[in-house]
C-alpha cells in the first residue's frame, strides 16, 4: 500500500483524490489546507487524516508520497522539504514561479531518495498520447513547425488574488497557458532556444498577463507559435497543430485527433475521450506510482519542469524588452 499525503485542499485537491481512490494500492492517507476547519471538511469527503500544517503533515511517518497542488510561489518550500523529509514528490506544475527556485528544487531532487515527478497532465490526456504515438510511428516524419494555444475564461470561480500578480507566479501564462506550451513542447521533442513574446493584460484590470503570444525558436532550428489567450466571455479553444515532413497532424482536447495529408483530413477512431481531466490526472498518478514501484525514472522529470518555467520567464522578459530573449 502507498500512502499519499495532499498538500492544498482546494479544487485541484479534489481532482487529485478522485484519480487515487480509482488506484488499488494507494491511498489517501493525510491532507493539509490552509485552515484545520478546511482539511476537515476536505478528509470528510474524501479521507485521510486532517492537518493545519503542511509541516506536520511532512512528520507523518503514515505518509511516503506528498502531492503539492498550492499556489504557486509556496512550490519550493514545500516541495525541498518534502524531499529532504524523505518522501516521493508529485509536484503540480508549474514546477515553481521562477527558473531560479526549479533550480532549487531540482538540486534538492538529486540528492534526495525520493522520485520527483512535475505535473504536466497534458501528457496524459487521451488525444495527446494518440498523437505521440503517431509521430514515433515515423508516418507523418518529424514535426517541423507547430502552433498551439488555449483560449479560455480567464476568471472562473476558484480564481485567487494571487493568480493576478506576477509577483506570486500568477498570469494566465504560468497558470493556464502552460498547458499549450507544455504539449508542444512535449508533441516537438526538442529543447527551445529563444523565445519572442507579446503579453499584457486585455480584458481585465491586474497586473499578471491574461494575454500572451509566444514565438518559439528551437536549438535545431524549427520554430513554432504558442497562444495564451484568458477572455472575459467566449468559448474554450484548447488545439494544437503540427506540420510534419509527410502530413499535418490536428488535436483539440473537445474532439481528438485528424491527420492531413493529399489535401484531406482522416479522423482517428478513438482519439478523444469524456471526462478528459479526469481520465488524464488518474492516468499520471498510476503512471508515477508504477514508476515509484519499478524503481524506473521519473515520468516527468525536473529539468523537463524547469525548462518550461524558464521558457515562460523568458517570454514575459521579452515582452517587456521586445526583443527575442534565450532560455536559460
Amino acid at each position: 500500500m502507498t500512502r499519499i499525503g495532499l498538500v492544498g485542499a482546494g479544487h485541484f485537491g479534489a481532482v487529485h483524490a478522485r484519480a487515487l481512490a480509482r488506484i488499488p494500492g494507494a491511498e489517501l492517507a493525510a491532507v493539509s489546507s490552509g485552515s484545520l476547519d478546511g482539511a476537515r471538511a476536505f478528509a470528510a469527503k474524501h479521507g485521510g487524516k486532517p492537518y493545519a500544517d503542511w509541516r506536520t503533515l511532512l512528520d507523518d511517518d503514515a505518509v511516503d508520497v506528498v502531492s503539492i497542488a498550492t499556489p504557486h510561489a509556496l512550490h519550493a518550500e514545500i516541495a525541498i522539504a518534502a524531499l529532504e523529509a524523505g518522501k516521493h514528490v508529485f509536484l503540480e506544475k508549474p514546477m515553481a514561479a521562477t527558473p531560479g527556485q526549479c533550480r532549487d528544487i531540482e538540486a534538492a531532487a538529486g540528492r534526495a531518495r525520493g522520485m520527483l515527478m512535475v505535473g504536466h497532465v497534458m501528457h496524459f490526456f487521451r488525444p495527446l498520447m494518440v498523437a505521440r504515438d503517431i509521430l514515433a510511428t515515423g508516418e507523418l516524419g518529424r514535426p517541423i513547425t507547430g502552433r498551439s494555444a488555449l483560449v479560455k475564461l480567464w476568471m472562473e470561480s476558484n480564481r485567487r488574488p494571487w493568480h493576478l500578480s506576477p509577483g506570486s507566479g500568477g498570469g494566465m501564462l504560468m497558470t493556464a497557458g502552460i498547458h499549450a506550451l507544455d504539449q508542444l513542447v512535449w508533441l516537438m521533442e526538442g529543447r527551445v532556444a529563444s523565445v519572442g513574446a507579446l503579453a499584457g493584460s486585455f480584458f481585465h484590470e491586474q497586473e499578471a498577463d491574461d494575454s500572451t503570444l509566444l514565438g518559439l525558436r528551437f536549438a535545431d532550428g524549427r520554430i513554432g507559435q504558442v497562444a495564451s489567450i484568458g477572455y472575459r466571455d467566449g468559448a474554450v479553444t484548447n488545439a494544437l497543430e503540427l506540420v510534419c515532413e509527410k502530413g499535418v497532424l490536428a488535436v483539440d482536447l473537445n474532439s481528438g485527433v485528424r491527420i492531413g495529408q493529399a489535401t484531406a483530413w482522416r479522423t482517428i477512431p478513438d482519439s478523444w475521450e469524456a471526462n478528459g481531466m479526469d481520465e488524464a490526472v488518474w492516468r499520471e498518478w498510476s503512471a508515477f506510482l508504477a514508476a515509484i514501484e519499478q524503481g524506473a525514472p521519473s515520468p516527468i522529470t525536473a529539468d523537463y519542469g524547469r525548462h518550461i518555467v524558464d521558457i515562460i520567464d523568458a517570454a514575459l522578459r521579452s515582452a517587456v524588452e521586445r526583443r527575442e530573449i534565450a532560455t536559460a
